[in-house]
């Protein structure tokens, strides 16, 4: 059984893109905001989603630091990075300054991604 940890609003903003020989790579920036029962922030800056598409295959590869509130109530920063090979196969890493939060470090972690007006919906789930 899986349990929500957050759910992350992402706006996304112009790609920056290049046509390689074999592959089209292109880097969307992007700004979040999280809300969850074990943390609650916004971006530190903007981060950025590589997406990396061949003829054979496709992946992505997401990277940000949110700072925020941790369920304890104490100030703290969240460092994700969200590789997948498709919107329905993504495995994010999380790494923390929170103590409360340290236990996501470790977690086997699944990310579910939902195409929105102007970005999309991340909803992160420990299982």
């Amino acid at each position: 059984m899986s349990e929500l940890i957050m759910t992350i609003n992402v706006t996304v903003y112009e790609a920056q893109a290049l046509e390689g020989q074999a592959s089209r790579v292109a880097m969307v920036p992007f700004s979040a905001e999280a809300t969850g029962k074990y943390f609650s922030g916004k971006t530190v800056a903007n981060g950025v989603d590589t997406q990396i598409a061949t003829k054979e295959s496709f992946s992505l590869s997401a990277r940000y630091m949110l700072e925020g509130v941790d369920c304890g109530g104490n100030k703290c920063r969240v460092f994700i990075e969200n590789n997948g090979t498709s919107l329905d196969n993504c495995k994010p890493k999380i790494f923390t300054d929170s103590k409360e939060l340290a236990f996501l470090e470790n977690a086997e972690l699944k990310a579910s991604v939902e195409c929105v007006e102007n970005g999309v919906i991340v909803s992160i789930f420990v299982l």
